[in-house]
């Protein structure tokens, strides 16, 4: 449940299972993200990586708001000459534009207004349903900066050059239904039902064997990153690997017993 006040916790977090509940909690700003924001969400994405308990992180945000981008007033003269320090000890890097990624996937719920960061979230998140409600914008330019989030590098992987360039270089505001057609956006759902629908995404995703999870996750991955044969390479040694693993045995066992497996992360 969401807090109010200055000294209310900036991000909620919350254990669903297998699933990590993690919110955006300024609801009084928007949501708009100060360094104490962004700071307790590099904790809570260390946390979700770190605990073999947790399996899928869900992002989502409290009140009308995703986000209403950076609070610039209290983030930018906190810019120095070697950039922005984000991450405390144990955190990662919201926007995983650290040298270190997630080895978990994240499912993400928008609505009301997502600018700058909020669009980066979802553009280093694997899954994103958003409200019909929803406007975007990558406005950056039209504050003079750039996008330093990720934007420059996921946003024309994710929907083609144009169609990030349209954006990114203009500062235009753009709705649900063409987040959706060029694809920053999975599912278009009616304003109320985004929390539920990608909830119930990532708790799909937990009840499927969690090291084949990361191992697909991880593999997709190395192709972006490092190129097809990279991630060729690897495909046959993380399927021994599997093979040999419990989850692999009880998968085995539900398939030919035509019952649910429960998956044990060994």
């Amino acid at each position: 449940m969401s807090e109010t006040g200055d000294d209310a916790p900036r991000i909620t977090v919350e254990r669903d299972g297998h699933v990590l509940l993690i919110g955006l909690n300024r609801v009084d700003k928007r949501n708009a993200a100060d360094l104490r924001m962004l700071r307790e969400l590099a904790l809570a994405y260390g946390e979700l990586d770190r605990d073999p308990e947790l399996r899928v992180g869900f992002v989502f945000a409290h009140g009308d708001h995703f986000t209403g981008g950076l609070d610039l007033a209290d983030i930018g003269p906190r810019i120095g000459a070697d950039g922005l320090d984000v991450v405390p000890e144990g955190g990662i890097n919201p926007w995983q534009v650290s040298g270190r990624q997630l080895t978990k996937p994240v499912v993400m719920a928008v609505q009301g207004t997502c600018l700058t960061l909020g669009i980066e979230l979802i553009l280093a998140s694997d899954i994103a349903v958003a409200a019909e409600s929803t406007t975007f914008g990558q406005v950056e330019v039209a504050r003079g900066i750039l996008p330093f989030g990720g934007s420059t590098l996921r946003f024309p992987r994710a929907v083609g050059w144009g169609n990030a360039m349209r954006w990114i270089l203009t500062g235009d505001t753009f709705d649900a239904a063409e987040a959706h057609r060029i694809g920053l956006v999975q599912e278009v759902v009616p304003h109320g039902e985004q929390y539920g629908r990608a909830l119930e995404l990532a708790q799909r995703i937990a009840a499927q064997a969690p090291l084949a999870v990361q191992a697909a996750l991880a593999n997709a991955r190395i192709a972006i990153r490092q190129g097809d044969a990279a991630a060729e390479a690897a495909l046959q040694p993380d399927l021994v690997r599997l093979a040999t693993s419990e989850d692999a045995r009880i998968g085995l066992t539900a398939f030919l017993s035509r019952t649910q497996a429960e998956f044990v992360g060994r």
